[in-house]
């Protein structure tokens, strides 16, 4: 058991409402009149539905243990997304539901995976923070509409669609957070 005006973090899975949940935003407020409580916003590990609530000062939550272990990403097929544990070459496939910006993921790259540490059943998948990606298609920019943050769309080697700066072009690598699809910078090659 863990208290919540102390033990609440980014990332914290909990049982809540008989479901599992992973802490995606949480803030501490202490209002000057009135107890303290936690504001969070959870996502549901089974469903990935994602509720607001607030917790109050020293509600006891019931904190589940997880494990991240690293795995290789290997392809896609009908059941959802295959991958590889580097260390012991087992392989897990996982739906589509449980990855956030599944389409940002390229073949051969590493991803942490959180499973249950007691019934040993996978709950999400991890991206790195940031991933590097080849522009495969983009609009030329316009010279002279670069005096505002003009930005334009993107495909990138994976599918995805990301919006990226005017100056950006087609074959440039470009630096990309995986939480929120925001281009970060352009990287040398």
């Amino acid at each position: 058991m863990a208290s919540t005006s102390s033990d609440i973090k980014n990332g914290l899975c909990m049982n809540y409402n008989h479901d599992v949940f992973k802490v995606i935003q949480f803030l501490h407020v202490k209002p000057g009149k009135g107890p303290a409580f936690v504001r969070t916003k959870l996502k549901s590990l089974t469903t990935g539905k994602v509720i607001d609530n607030t917790f109050p000062s020293g509600h006891k939550i019931d904190e589940v243990r997880v494990e991240r272990r690293t795995y290789q990403y290997l392809y896609p097929d009908d059941q959802g997304f295959n991958f590889m544990n580097n260390e012991t070459f087992d392989q897990v496939n996982i739906q589509k539901k449980m990855i956030d910006n599944s389409d940002l993921m390229k073949e051969g790259s590493d991803v942490e995976i959180l499973f249950h540490a007691t019934n040993n059943t996978p709950l999400t998948i991890d991206l790195p923070q940031y991933i590097t990606l080849k522009v495969t298609y983009t609009e030329p920019g316009v010279r002279g509409n670069t005096a505002t943050n003009v930005s334009k769309p993107a495909t990138v080697e994976t599918g995805a669609e990301i919006k990226v700066p005017i100056f950006i072009n087609e074959g440039d690598l470009i630096k990309i957070d995986s939480a929120t699809r925001g281009y970060v910078e352009r990287v040398k090659a």
